[in-house]
């Protein structure tokens, strides 16, 4: 089931687009042979492919937008995406990209900005460990600080983020997630990877001056609270963890041993995933993201695709665009 863009009238402040859909790899996978990657690649049209998970928001035309997670597939999703495009009347050097903001450290949502490194003026913001997570990689000095300002971000504080040449319309307020640390910062410690409500993995909520919708993107999601319930409840737009329907679907179709809670994720189905966790939580519209390229529900045509549907979830596809 895929909606067209949904405009609510002439006063939308809040504009969402989803850059890509997909977890880290993508579908296909540069490697992967199982059924799901074969049939996106054959273009058969049951699987999309998807590139790996970002959105960009915008509180109006001329305001410019804001990235959520600069993945790996930037440069592909830019070119895809004409509102992120320089303006043909725009400088030589120039992009409608004021801002990027960091959910976590894994390799996935952070490699993207080194395709963003021409010297081009644009903010950045993260959670203070994420930004030690940058500073401590000397090839991330490739941001030149002179036109890449990196702002901290601080938990339940909203902050209106600001481009180089001054407010974007769009403020966040940040709230911890239960998740873990990037794969590359993994030390075997469990108690100290699996740290749930800390600065590693986060939540958003993003909303625009003037207007009243609440989105809540939340990529990466190791379990649900009744914390978590309470601050998502009464969104407009939910964007979850959708990374795997099963938590050992990886082991099932020999692709990998590592279950979902290993990886830091959420499943859909079960007693205890996302499907049952929020299904009392009331939002406008349920999107799964962050999509493994060995999740059913990629299949428009499988039964956990139809199964997801009748809950009142959507699965996202890049390009998808909400308009409130």
């Amino acid at each position: 089931m895929r909606r067209d863009p949904i405009s609510h009238g002439e006063d939308d402040a809040l504009r969402v687009k989803v850059l890509g859909s997909a977890a880290g790899g993508g579908v296909p996978q540069w490697n992967c042979n199982f059924r799901l990657s074969r049939a996106a690649r054959e273009g058969a049209g049951r699987v999309m492919p998807r590139l790996q998970s970002s959105i960009a928001a915008s509180a109006g035309d001329d305001a410019g937008w804001v990235v959520f997670n600069a993945s790996p597939d930037i440069r592909q999703q830019i070119n895809e995406t004409p509102e992120l495009q320089p303006a043909p009347d725009a400088p030589l050097r120039s992009t409608p990209i004021r801002a990027v903001v960091l959910t976590n450290a894994d390799v996935d949502h952070l490699a993207g900005l080194l395709s963003l490194r021409e010297r081009q003026a644009f903010h950045l913001y993260a959670t203070a460990r994420v930004l030690v997570v940058l500073a401590e990689n000397p090839i991330f000095r490739v941001l030149d600080p002179a036109y890449v300002t990196r702002i901290p971000l601080t938990l339940a504080n909203p902050c209106a983020i600001h481009g180089p040449d001054g407010p974007t319309g769009l403020t966040i307020e940040l709230f911890a997630v239960p998740g873990k640390v990037a794969l590359f910062l993994e030390t075997g410690d469990a108690a100290a990877d699996f740290r749930a409500n800390e600065e590693d993995t986060i939540g958003l909520r993003i909303t625009a001056d003037g207007a009243a919708a609440r989105v809540h993107y939340i990529p990466g999601c190791a379990a649900v609270d009744d914390r978590l319930r309470e601050r998502i409840r009464g969104g407009d737009v939910l964007f979850f963890d959708g990374t795997v329907f099963t938590d050992n679907e990886m082991a099932e179709a020999g692709v990998g041993a590592k279950t979902g809670q290993r990886m830091g994720h959420l499943a859909i189905d079960g007693t205890d995933g996302s499907l049952a966790a929020l299904a009392e939580v009331e939002a406008g519209r349920r999107i799964f993201i962050h999509i493994n390229n060995t999740n059913p529900i990629l299949d428009e045509a499988s039964p956990e695709r139809a199964r997801v549907e009748a809950k009142g979830w959507e699965v996202a596809y890049d390009g998808m665009d909400i308009a409130l």
